[in-house]
């Protein structure tokens, strides 16, 4: 394997990819890993139920495999890297991802769909660990937060082609709908091919910081990452339901306010990273922190349509805008030590994805266990939201104490 390793880097040397090019290919890999892979589940679930190819009970934990499988992802998408290359890891993952679609047109067997699901998801976590980490080596820090909304824009596309894009596919059938995401993806993976960068960057080759960042400040944005997935379940859960049932207005308004999501979630990571490029990462997640408990906390207010359609699209944009703040500022806590930035984001993303699991599930038997009652859903939230703040005030005053 150690005869390999030579040829690999050469080559990769030899042909190294523009930061735009780099960028376009982080953006299909969101795209397809995320964007597509979990979030186009969501409007297939009533067509799969209604064809009777599962029943509702096991359609559900069909979406459940999805998570898992992210997480499964998030942990091994490092360790799979290690044993090849970044870039064949990245492309392997993808192709992964749009295979799945192909397979899950033939519900063969509940174990069948499950595995692919599963698959679907380890792709996704892969992807997320892995493809901005290694494009954004590559760019000036100058650029960085940008660059990392053009990549994490991908997510936000795809959720918002899940309420657009997909139900049009359906009217040519569901067997069809699952292939044309499939055909839609392999396109996405043939357009990012080439465009992953080298395997190491310029940034990456000191060696004089072999040390672990003895840093307060990592640790607390680890927490303030897991938070912030916990505080946006109540929107990515509950806001449709809420809408349709808990305001009485039916479940087409309330897919009207999914919409809204959908666009913020496809301009907070553009928004998000100017942002940062300006003010910096630290102070640019602070303010996101702000304007998110805000904006979490408004349907427990009932303050009318006008509000719930900005709370729509405010949280919209940071589920997705969120996400380059955080890689941002793990590199700028780690700017000494560039050698141990992707395992950081690993833990940071295996965290996430953790806490948002335990939300998902809490905040539902809490659902249940209220008798409905929406507005501690949003309270607890806001409650995250909140907290995260505070976390990241005190950790950078401990740090400037130092």
């Amino acid at each position: 394997m150690n005869s390999l390793k030579p040829t690999i880097a050469s080559e990769t040397t030899l042909r190294p990819a523009s930061a735009g090019w780099g960028t376009l290919a982080g953006f299909c890999a969101s795209l397809v890993g995320i964007g597509l892979a979990r979030f186009a589940y969501t409007p297939l679930l009533p067509a799969i139920i209604s064809a009777q190819w599962f029943d509702p009970s096991k359609a559900a934990y069909l979406g459940a495999a999805n998570l898992a499988g992210y997480l499964a992802g998030a942990i091994s998408g490092r360790s799979l890297a290690a044993r090849t290359s970044t870039a064949f890891t990245l492309r392997a993952m993808m192709l992964l991802a749009s295979l799945a679609f192909f397979a899950c047109a033939w519900p063969v067997s509940f174990a069948w769909f499950f595995a692919w699901r599963f698959l679907s998801g380890t792709a996704g976590g892969a992807l997320m660990v892995l493809a901005a980490p290694t494009v954004l080596a590559h760019v000036p820090a100058s650029r960085r937060g940008l660059a990392g909304g053009v990549i994490f824009m991908g997510v936000g596309v795809g959720i918002a082609a899940s309420g657009t894009l997909v139900p049009l596919l359906l009217e040519q059938g569901l067997r069809q709908t699952w292939l044309g995401l499939g055909l839609i993806c392999l396109v996405l993976t043939a357009i990012a091919w080439r465009g992953w960068p080298t395997e190491h960057a310029p940034a990456d080759t000191p060696a004089q910081h072999r040390r672990p960042a003895a840093n307060g400040t990592l640790k607390a944005l680890y927490v303030e990452y897991a938070l912030n997935a916990a505080g946006w379940v109540p929107h990515m859960i509950f806001l449709v339901d809420f809408v349709a049932r808990g305001m009485g207005q039916g479940l087409q308004v309330g897919a009207r306010y999914w919409v809204l999501f959908g666009i913020g979630a496809t301009v907070g990571p553009l928004l998000a990273g100017v942002l940062a490029d300006r003010i910096g990462f630290g102070r640019a997640l602070r303010v996101s922190f702000i304007i998110e408990a805000i904006s979490v906390v408004v349907p427990a207010l009932g303050l009318g349509s006008i509000w719930l359609m900005i709370s729509s699209v405010v949280v919209g944009a940071f589920v997705t805008g969120t996400v380059p703040l955080v890689l941002g500022r793990l590199h700028e806590v780690l700017a000494r030590h560039p050698a141990q930035q992707r395992s950081a984001w690993q833990t940071a993303t295996v965290g996430f994805a953790l806490f948002q699991a335990v939300a998902a599930y809490g905040l539902s038997f809490l659902f249940s266990y209220s008798g409905g009652n929406y507005s501690v859903l949003f309270i607890i939230g806001t409650s995250a939201m909140v907290l995260a703040f505070v976390i990241d005030v005190v950790a950078v005053r401990n740090a400037n104490g130092q």
